[in-house]
C-alpha cells in the first residue's frame, strides 16, 4: 500500500462539506438505510431527525413518508445544516432547524417518529435529550435511534495513532464515537426517559471503505480532528499516515478497507 504523497493536504473543503462528500456515502448512508427499514415508516407520517448532520436519514425518511407526510431535521451545528439545505438533484421538502436536542423548539406531540443516528453519544445530557424526544412524540409515537460500538479494531488502531501524533484529545474523540453501545444501559436510559415497549438490539455490519490512506484523511477531514491535523507539520502527518496504513493492512481487501462494526439500535413507544 503506497501512502499518499500529500499526507492529507489536498482536502480543502470544510468539515461539513467533507462529511457529506466522504463520510455519508461510506458509512452514513448504508447505516441509514438499515435504520429507515427498521422504522417501517408509513405514508403521511410526521418525522423528526435529531442530530441530523447533513441530512442523510431525513432525506431517506422523506422518500418514505411521501408528500402527505413531513420531515424535519434538527442539528446544533450550523455548518452541517448549511450543507443539508444545499439544493440536491432531487430536492425533497424538508424543514431544517438549528437547535439543541436537549431543548427542542417544537410543541408536545408534534411528531409520529423521531430518529437519531449516531448522535446520542455526543449529547452532554443524554437523558434530557431522550426526554425531549418523548415530549415531542404523539401518543404511541416511536423513537428509533442507533449508536455504534464497541470500538472496532480498525478504529482502535486509528485512536492509538491519533493520540501519539495529534494528541490525546484526538484519540479521545474516536473513543467518544463508540462510548455508548451497551444494550442494557441503553434500554435503561430509554425507560428512564419514559418510553415503553423498549427494544434494544446489537447487530454486526460490514462496510466497504476506501483505501487506507484515503479513508484516514477523509475521516479526519470530515470530523473535528481536521483542526488538530492542520496544526502539525508534514513530517508528523506522514508519520501518522505511515503508521496507520501499515497497521490497517490486515483490514484491507483488494485495495479497500473492510470495517466490521456493531450498531446498537433502540426503539421505544411513548
Amino acid at each position: 500500500m503506497t501512502p499518499h504523497q500529500d499526507h492529507g493536504e489536498s482536502y480543502h473543503g470544510n468539515i461539513a462539506e467533507n462529511y457529506q462528500r466522504f463520510f455519508v456515502p461510506a458509512i452514513g448512508a448504508p447505516l441509514a438505510r438499515d435504520l429507515i427499514a427498521y422504522a417501517d415508516l408509513q405514508q403521511g407520517e410526521r418525522v423528526l431527525d435529531i442530530a441530523c448532520g447533513t441530512g442523510v436519514v431525513a432525506r431517506q425518511a422523506a422518500e418514505r413518508v411521501g408528500t402527505g407526510g413531513s420531515v424535519t431535521g434538527l442539528d446544533i451545528n450550523p455548518g452541517m445544516l448549511a450543507v443539508a439545505r444545499s439544493p440536491g438533484p432531487a430536492e425533497l421538502p424538508i424543514d431544517w432547524e438549528a437547535a439543541s436536542a436537549e431543548a427542542m423548539p417544537f410543541p408536545d406531540g408534534a411528531f409520529d417518529v423521531v430518529f437519531c443516528q449516531m448522535g446520542l453519544q455526543f449529547f452532554p445530557n443524554r437523558l434530557a435529550a431522550l426526554r425531549e424526544v418523548q415530549r415531542v412524540l404523539r401518543a404511541d409515537g416511536r423513537a428509533i435511534l442507533s449508536v455504534p460500538g464497541p470500538r472496532p479494531p480498525l478504529f482502535a488502531v486509528m485512536a492509538e495513532a491519533l493520540s501519539r501524533h495529534l494528541g490525546t484529545r484526538a484519540g479521545s474523540f474516536v473513543n467518544l464515537v463508540f462510548s455508548l453501545h451497551d444494550v442494557k444501559e441503553l434500554a435503561e436510559m430509554m425507560r428512564g426517559a419514559g418510553f415503553r415497549n423498549v427494544e434494544v438490539k446489537a447487530r454486526s455490519n460490514s462496510l466497504r471503505l476506501p483505501a487506507p490512506a484515503d479513508f484516514l484523511w477523509q475521516y479526519i477531514h470530515s470530523t473535528p480532528l481536521a483542526e488538530a491535523a492542520a496544526k502539525i507539520g508534514e513530517a508528523s502527518r506522514a508519520a501518522l499516515e505511515g503508521e496507520v496504513c501499515e497497521r490497517w493492512g490486515g483490514f484491507a481487501e483488494e485495495g479497500h478497507l473492510v470495517l466490521q462494526v456493531s450498531m446498537t439500535t433502540a426503539r421505544g413507544l411513548k
